[in-house]
């Protein structure tokens, strides 16, 4: 894999990317999936200013999701599966995905507070700290088979929430990350 830029977009390009018409749960759901992203869920100090060493925190519980899109919005819209807590807590996605068709991939991250990408365990995009809703984008030359990824997300201080990712290949429009497209055929053996 190589790491290919890293750029600062502005949000409101970013944000408008279509998702789907059926409504998503906002970080993840308590319902098991095994072709996911699985969210482990800690709570951080407050004033935390930057994504912490999860190895050295006690998950709370996990989560699971195809697609991250939090699009910007109030923190008392609620969160579900994240229980009661609104601020200072943090997330740590890792799935995995099937690339059938080996190239250039552009990823954009969007969020409010601080998130990572990581493919491979490479950072591709690295929009740590706390802020308003901001995005970056980086992009990966990705071989055929099977990728780890990982999203790392913290939430800071009240009042506003994002996590996006989308994805693209050179010519393509700007579309959900939504791991459930990138299975691999039925029965392939490099999945397990």
């Amino acid at each position: 894999m190589k790491l290919a830029w890293l750029v600062f977009l502005p949000v409101p390009a970013l944000a408008q990317a279509p998702v789907s018409q059926e409504p998503m749960a906002t970080f993840g759901t308590t319902v098991v999936s095994s072709s996911g992203f699985r969210g482990d869920i800690y709570f951080i100090k407050p004033g935390t200013e930057k994504l912490p060493n999860f190895q050295n925190l006690k998950s709370e519980g996990s989560i699971y999701t195809n697609v991250l899109h939090v699009p910007p919005r109030d923190f008392s819209e609620g969160f579900p599966g994240v229980t009661e807590r609104f601020e200072w807590f943090a997330i740590d996605y890792n799935g995995r995905f099937w690339i059938q068709d080996p190239g250039k991939y552009d990823f954009f991250l969007l969020s409010d507070d601080g998130s990572k990408l990581y493919i491979d365990g490479k950072t591709v995009i690295n929009n740590d700290g706390v802020h308003p809703s901001a995005a970056r984008a980086g992009g990966a030359a990705l071989k055929a088979g099977v990728h780890r990824i990982r999203v790392s997300y913290f939430q800071g201080p009240r009042f506003h929430v994002a996590l996006i990712l989308n994805v693209r290949r050179p010519g393509e429009d700007w579309r959900p990350f939504n791991l459930d497209l990138y299975l691999p055929p039925p029965g392939h053996e490099d999945w397990k």
